[in-house]
């Protein structure tokens, strides 16, 4: 099974950039999609979606933030937000439940510019740690999506010159190091541990993105026991449409 995911940056906006081909191109057998910045009844979905069940988490705020999963297969139970009011209102996560896992699809709070919103970054960071953590106590969870930190070094462009830019805090950098240790496998790392300039997201400024200046921010995890059904992790940078890249897994 294929599962793919997708910061679109605008699903209206994305639908008239090639979205319905890379639907039928590469036919995930789940889809989940992050910065939706609408709600279902705004959004009209091309034929390729017909067939897939389809799931959303919409912020309150209009034309903001949001997630949707799309998925063939119907999962057992569907969870919205983290259940707690405080995190609920920007319309970040969706838990689906499938009889061999738990899919979580987030969109992880920018902290912003001059690290205004850190305080409440590191908060959402350790309730998103809480929840994956819960529910893998059940089954394995697999958790993708935008969550908006490069982990590492060899995961951003220019790392010496981000070193205290949102995204590349040294506490928004520990703070995903402790959501793997709370039990998760990056999973492209896992595949491709030393391998550089790959990214899933490029600035619009300055043609970041034709010169490969980019940060790597979306990822698949997975519970640490399940990281041998993962066949294959990938980006794929050649998919545009948004700033940024889909990337996923092939699970055996």
């Amino acid at each position: 099974m294929k599962l793919l995911s997708w910061n679109v940056n605008g699903l209206r906006a994305v639908l008239g950039k090639g979205f319905g081909e890379f639907v039928k191109t590469e036919n995930p057998g789940i889809l989940c999609l992050q910065e939706t910045k609408a709600r279902p009844e705004q959004v009209p979905l091309p034929p390729v979606l017909e067939g897939y069940h389809a799931y959303w988490n919409s912020a309150e705020k209009p034309g903001y933030s949001g997630v949707a999963v799309f998925t063939r297969e119907e999962p057992l139970e569907v969870h919205v937000g983290l259940g707690a009011e405080e995190h609920d209102r920007e319309g970040r996560v969706l838990t689906l439940e499938y009889a061999d896992f738990i899919l979580v699809n987030v969109y992880t709070p920018n902290a912003q510019d001059e690290l205004k919103r850190l305080p409440y970054r590191l908060s959402w960071d350790e309730a998103f740690r809480r929840h994956c953590a819960g529910h893998a106590m059940k089954k394995p969870v697999i958790f993708c999506g935008d969550l908006n930190v490069a982990h590492q070094e060899i995961d951003l462009s220019r790392p010496k010159e981000n070193r205290k830019n949102p995204g590349f805090s040294d506490e928004e950098r520990s703070s995903f190091q402790e959501l793997l240790d709370a039990g998760f496998v990056d999973t492209f790392r896992h595949h491709f541990p030393d391998l550089k300039d790959a990214y899933s997201w490029w600035s619009y400024r300055a043609g970041a993105r034709p010169r490969n200046i980019g940060w790597r921010i979306d990822y698949f995890g997975v519970s640490t026991p399940f990281i041998n059904r993962v066949i294959s992790a990938e980006i794929l940078p050649h998919v545009h449409g948004s700033d940024h890249c889909p990337v996923g897994i092939v699970l055996g």
